[in-house]
This record gives structure tokens, C-alpha cells and sequence, in this order.
């Protein structure tokens, strides 16, 4: 018998196979299409102190290779979010990994506790990385900043594991994940996604209607039309064509830091097959996210889990984490 159990910050997960953040809605909005006990684990949508609306349309949109997003960590706060939707987590035959979000320390220090008030989030994952808010990378691009956010979350956390989720846009990741380690994170997750735009050529303007580091998206003009103010909104590139930059970047930080410290890693990027999870795990990582799979097809999740027992016993393993971090070089 293949063993796929895999632990992250001493909490067992059935496989490797984690559900990222919001891609199942805020617990359970997939659940029928994709049986959460197929999965190791789902990631809460990123909840923020106070309601955020989030970014006008487009919101999503496809591109080459993968899919750009500017939500703009819409969610609806964490008082409604412990009320009326955390329950649901009372039936989820699965780990569940609350995300946490917000524009200040405070902000993330009053979600982190009442997080970990809730015996159904084990885990918590901070997104100090998200690309397409105003301020979501605060924390997540300068190694003191983040070392003092998560100097002040940690101990709000007693004993909730804490993965921190960090960003590629930054000039050294390593760097950011050292600083995390040393400042207490139990965990990390790489990489959130890669800062990208898309531009209708036609209109003259942004694919998307929200985001770009707080410039706002121009009103959309005539055809032929200039438009009459800046029309630089952004997003996150999510999806195969980051998965290579992910893959580096899972290698380098498991290498220098995550290995070194055995803390786990949770990689995230483009994963669409086994083989694109088994990179991963190679590379360093202990778990494999999947977000723009869902939006393809929810039941690729299965299809990855079936291809990884395989995979496992062709490699002459008995389970899953003898292969971690087992890249040749």
C-alpha cells in the first residue's frame, strides 16, 4: 500500500494535494463537483478583518498559458465569515487551512485570533503576498516588515500552525523565507502569483478592471476613443506558464532555508498534472497546491492524487515523502 499522508506543521494531511486559497470558495462551494475527502487539504478564501468589496469586473480572465485575476480579496469580513460560513466545516471530511489577509498588523493580529479560537482551522495561512490589492505586499517584499508582522502574530496564534504564503515579485524570495522561518512561521507556501497585466488593444486599455498597486483602472471609453485617465490595472498571473518560476523558486528556498530548518513547504504554481506535482515535490515541497486547475476542471485534484500513488510506487517508495526534496543532481 502507497502512503500519501504527508504532515505540515504537525497536522496530517491525507495526501499532498491542497486546495488553494478561495479556489473552493470560503469552505465548502465545490463540494459538488470535488469530494473534500479526495483532497489533503483546503485553503479558506483570504478573510480580512472588515468586508472588502474587491475590484470592479474583469475580474478573471484567461491569457496565454494560464489566467489573470484581480479580485481584489473580495470576502465578506471575519465576523461573517465565523458565523455564517465557517460552519460548514463542521462536514468537511478534510483539513481546512484558514487564510488570513489585511493592511495592517492589527488587522492580521485580530484575524489570527480568533482564528485560533476555532478548533476547525488548524492551520492558517497569511497572504502577505497578494499582487493585485494597494497594499498587499506591505509585508510581503521587505524581510523587516515581515519579521515584525509575524513577530506579532505568531504568539496570537498559541498553538495554530502558521504557514506564510510568499510572493514571487519580490528580489529575493530566499531572503523573505529566511526572515519568515527566523520570525516563527511553521510553514511556507511558494509562490502566490506573478504580477502581470493584459492590455485590449482595441479599447486601448486594461483587460482588467481593477488593481495595479492602487492605480485605478481608467472609465472605459468609445472605440477609438483615448482614454481619459490612467489605464494601468493589474493582476496575478496564475496557472502552467508560472509553474517553472515556481518550481526555481521551491528548490532555492528548500535548499537554503526550508530544508535546513525542517519546515515544509506547500508548492503552489501551475499545477495541472502528477508530473506537474511531482516537480514539486522533488524540487522540496511537502504538499502541492492546486488553484487554476479548479477553475479548469475541479475534478483534477482526483486525477493528480491517482497519478502520484502511481508515481510513487514506480519510483520503488512506500510513500510519498521519501521522494521529497529527492531531486538529482
Amino acid at each position: 500500500m502507497i502512503d500519501l499522508a504527508v504532515r505540515v506543521a504537525g497536522v496530517q494531511l491525507r495526501n499532498p494535494v491542497v486546495a488553494a486559497a478561495g479556489t473552493c470558495g470560503y469552505v465548502d462551494e465545490l463540494a459538488d463537483v470535488l469530494d473534500p475527502a479526495r483532497l489533503g487539504a483546503i485553503v479558506t478564501k483570504s478573510i480580512t478583518r472588515a468586508p472588502r468589496t474587491g475590484h470592479p469586473p474583469w475580474r478573471l480572465i484567461t491569457v496565454e498559458g494560464g489566467m489573470l485575476n484581480a479580485v481584489g480579496l473580495a470576502n465578506v469580513g471575519l465576523e461573517k465569515f465565523l458565523v455564517e460560513m465557517l460552519p460548514a466545516a463542521a462536514g468537511l471530511d478534510t483539513v481546512l487551512i484558514g487564510s488570513i489577509a489585511g493592511n495592517s498588523i492589527d488587522d492580521y493580529v485580530t484575524v489570527a485570533s480568533a482564528f485560533d479560537q476555532e478548533d476547525r482551522l488548524p492551520l492558517v495561512e497569511l497572504n502577505v503576498s497578494c499582487p493585485n490589492t494597494d497594499d498587499g505586499l506591505v509585508f510581503g517584499e521587505n524581510p523587516a516588515r515581515l519579521a515584525e508582522l509575524l513577530g506579532e502574530v505568531r504568539p496570537a496564534l498559541g498553538g495554530t500552525g502558521m504557514l506564510v504564503k510568499l510572493s514571487p515579485n519580490v528580489g529575493d524570495i530566499v531572503a523573505m523565507a529566511d526572515a519568515a522561518v527566523g520570525a516563527g512561521a511553521d510553514g511556507l507556501t511558494l509562490i502566490n502569483t506573478v504580477a502581470a497585466m493584459a492590455i485590449d488593444v482595441e479599447q486601448r486599455r486594461s483587460r482588467l478592471g481593477g488593481g495595479g498597486r492602487g492605480v485605478p483602472a481608467a472609465p472605459g471609453p468609445g472605440h477609438g476613443q483615448k482614454p481619459s485617465g490612467p489605464a494601468t490595472a493589474a493582476g496575478g498571473l496564475s496557472g502552467p506558464a508560472i509553474h517553472p518560476i515556481a518550481v526555481k523558486m521551491v528548490h532555492d528556498v528548500s535548499v537554503s532555508v526550508a530544508k535546513p530548518a525542517d519546515v515544509p513547504i506547500i508548492g503552489l504554481g501551475g499545477v495541472m498534472t502528477w508530473q506537474d506535482a511531482a516537480e514539486f515535490i522533488l524540487a522540496g515541497a511537502t504538499a502541492v497546491g492546486m488553484g487554476t486547475a479548479l477553475f479548469v476542471d475541479p475534478r483534477l485534484p482526483e486525477a493528480v492524487v491517482k497519478g502520484l500513488r502511481a508515481w510513487v510506487k514506480r519510483q520503488g517508495c512506500a510513500s510519498v515523502g521519501e521522494l521529497v526534496g529527492k531531486l538529482e543532481h
